[in-house]
C-alpha cells in the first residue's frame, strides 16, 4: 500500500507544479488582465500553486523512503517522481495547450525515461 500511496500523492503532487510553472502561461487566455499584471504577482500566484504540490510531495517522499521503512530507495524515488512529472506534463500539455503537438523525438525521450525506470530498479 505504501507504492500505491506514495506514486498517487506523486501524481498530485506533479498536477500542481505543473499548473504552477506553466499554468501561468495560460493565464491570460482566462483572465485577459493578467497580461498586464507585473512579474512579482504571477511570481507569488505560481508560488501559492506550489505550496499546494508540497502537501503532497512531502508526504509521498516521506511514505516511499526506504529511510522511513517504505519500499523506495531515494534514486528510485527520484526517477518515478521524473517519469510521473513528465507523464502528467504531457497529458496537461496535450489537453490545456493543443498549440504544442508531441513529436515522435518527445516519445523517444519518454521512452528512455521508462528505462531509467527499469534500470534504477535492476537488481
Amino acid at each position: 500500500m505504501q507504492a500505491i500511496w506514495t506514486i498517487i500523492l506523486l501524481c498530485v503532487s506533479n498536477v500542481f507544479m505543473t499548473f504552477a510553472w506553466y499554468g501561468q502561461l495560460k493565464l491570460p487566455e482566462i483572465v485577459p488582465a493578467a497580461k498586464d499584471w507585473p512579474l512579482v504577482v504571477i511570481i507569488l500566484m505560481s508560488w501559492g500553486v506550489a505550496l499546494l504540490e508540497y502537501f503532497f510531495m512531502i508526504p509521498a517522499n516521506r511514505i516511499g523512503s526506504n529511510i522511513n521503512g517504505g519500499p523506495f530507495n531515494l534514486m528510485q524515488l527520484k526517477v518515478i517522481q521524473e517519469v510521473l512529472s513528465l507523464t502528467i506534463f504531457t497529458v496537461i500539455v496535450s489537453l490545456v495547450f493543443k498549440n504544442q503537438p508531441i513529436q515522435w523525438n518527445h516519445i523517444a525521450a519518454f521512452g528512455c525515461l521508462v528505462l531509467a525506470v527499469f534500470f534504477v530498479f535492476l537488481k
